[in-house]
């Protein structure tokens, strides 16, 4: 993997969407229509399930496009256009199974997202390397990472790793295997959780925010189900980011 290759592109709510693969890895890559020379970069991991253009997606990239950042986003292994491998077809079925029987979905999630973690890891990191090379985009601008569910499994060890990102979004996870990894992370967090998470006990979800050595961290806890996040959650997201990083507000 080098470089990024420009498959498609169109232009839609104000901003520019272009398809790109790097190597085998297909990704999207959003921006203003004009004026984002320079702009800020978030990286946006999905959700367990979805891919890279899911509604949840591209309607996050709108309101951070909207605030002046380019935003991307890559399919995850065994996600979108990407392939599943024999290990994936297994722990998929095993999910099923244990949901079809009332069985606790928390262990096999988290094992399972470690190992799309470990997988995943690198590929983000190579990604952001060839986007730095971006000219819109440039090697010394600020950077950020936005991830819940899945996003958070791939983002947390991403960020211990990667000293480029400069802010996070996280929520929507166990702390079982993060919380050591999150202890290595100092950038400003945003953490959300849904008190009422019918997966996640909120004991558990506020064990990972503690778990974080950001002294910047700010806690949203919404009343809700797993998948009852409000939206509003969304544009707090998009100004965060514009806050630490000086975005500037296009809407």
């Amino acid at each position: 993997m080098s470089s990024v290759h420009f498959t498609t592109e169109s232009s839609a709510h104000g901003m520019r969407e272009r398809d790109f693969t790097l190597g085998d890895i297909p990704g999207v890559l959003w921006s203003p229509l004009s004026g984002a020379d320079r702009a800020p970069l978030v990286l946006m991991g999905h959700g367990g399930g979805t891919h890279k253009k899911w509604p949840a997606m591209s309607g996050r990239a709108r309101l951070l496009v909207a605030r002046g950042f380019h935003v991307a986003v890559i399919d995850a292994p065994g996600h979108g256009e990407r392939p599943r491998t024999a290990y994936d077809e297994q722990e998929i079925a095993e999910l099923y199974r244990a949901r079809e029987a009332g069985e606790p979905e928390g262990p096999i999630v988290v094992r399972y997202n470690a190992h799309l973690a470990e997988r995943a890891v690198p590929e983000w990191r190579a990604t952001l390397d060839a986007l730095q090379e971006l000219p819109e985009i440039g090697p010394d601008g600020p950077v950020g990472y936005y991830g819940l569910n899945m996003g958070t499994a791939i983002g947390v060890p991403f960020v211990a790793a990667e000293p480029r990102i400069g802010a996070a979004v996280f929520g929507l996870h166990w702390p079982d295997v993060l919380a050591e990894q999150a202890g290595r992370i100092t950038v400003p967090i945003e953490f959300t959780l849904q008190w009422d998470d019918e997966h996640i006990p909120r004991e558990a979800a506020l064990a990972l925010f503690d778990a974080f050595a950001s002294t910047q961290k700010t806690l949203h806890a919404n009343t809700g189900r797993h998948k009852e996040l409000p939206r509003f959650e969304s544009d707090s997201a998009a100004r965060f980011f514009a806050r630490h990083f000086g975005a500037a507000d296009r809407s």
